[in-house]
Order: C-alpha cells, then sequence, then structure tokens
C-alpha cells in the first residue's frame, strides 16, 4: 500500500492507474481485497478533467463520493455533478462512466458488487466533446443520493 496521503480524502492516494481506459492522471488504492469477504473495495482519485472509459460491471458497482466533485453518466442518460457524500448505486451491466469536473480533483470509493459475475467491459474512451457537453450538463444536474 501507498503511504501518500490523498489530500482531498480520508484515504490513500495509492498508484496511479497506467491504462488506456482511462484519460489523464488517477490514482487507486485498494482497500479491500481479500476474496473470503467477496467485496472488493478500493479508492479512486481523478485530477481533474480526468476520467474513465464508458464501462460496464456484470454485478454493479457502488461508489461513494469522498472528496471534490466529479460527473458520472450512464449512457442515454444526463451526466449528474457528484459531490463528498453523494452515493452511486449502478446496477449490472449499466453502461457508465465517472471522473473529476474539469475544475475539480475528485475521489471516491469503488465498490465492486457480485465480484463473482466477472470483471468490468471495458468499451470505448468518452471523447472531449462528450466529457464537455457531460460537464455542462452536470452543471445542471447535481448530485443525489440513491
Amino acid at each position: 500500500m501507498s503511504s501518500t496521503q490523498s489530500d482531498i480524502g480520508p484515504f490513500p492516494l495509492g498508484s496511479v492507474i497506467e491504462s488506456a481506459n482511462f484519460k489523464g492522471k488517477t490514482w487507486l488504492e485498494m482497500l479491500a481485497f481479500d476474496p473470503l469477504f467477496n467485496c472488493p473495495i478500493g479508492n479512486v482519485t481523478f485530477e481533474a478533467g480526468s476520467r474513465n472509459s464508458w464501462h460496464k460491471h456484470p454485478g454493479g458497482q457502488i461508489l461513494l463520493v469522498t472528496g471534490g466533485e466529479g460527473l458520472y453518466q450512464e449512457r442515454g442518460m444526463p451526466a449528474r455533478r457528484l459531490r463528498a457524500g453523494d452515493v452511486v448505486q449502478i446496477l449490472p451491466d449499466i453502461e457508465h462512466w465517472h471522473g473529476a469536473a474539469p475544475d475539480s480533483r475528485f475521489a471516491h470509493i469503488a465498490i465492486t458488487t457480485n465480484p463473482q459475475h466477472g470483471e468490468p467491459a471495458w468499451l470505448e474512451p468518452v471523447s472531449d466533446e462528450d466529457y464537455a457537453a457531460a460537464a455542462k450538463q452536470g452543471a445542471q444536474h447535481g448530485g443525489r443520493r440513491e
């Protein structure tokens, strides 16, 4: 585990994610990953403007926002702006993406639900144009607890 503390959340920053499925700098610190518990949990921190690609989780996912401001969007739906305290419950196989707002770092706890159903399926990147439109939409559709 990394000893570097995040400046926007209570958990360690972790290591930079080196993946084509992320645009911009993003860090991951796994907090719980013992298969005995069947519930991988990680702290994910995005620099301003960074995001992941469209993807879906066969078993679903829960996001607990711990700091900064971010964006979340499901395919075909308006983007939502997320802030500390927001909770996003993502149903299995829902195509979505999440990342930082253009002007803020963003941190959330990612909980993989039902991991026995398989790994996430990564899809296409979120284009700069779609990200800019989502950021504009997100300013109009604030976060909410689900």
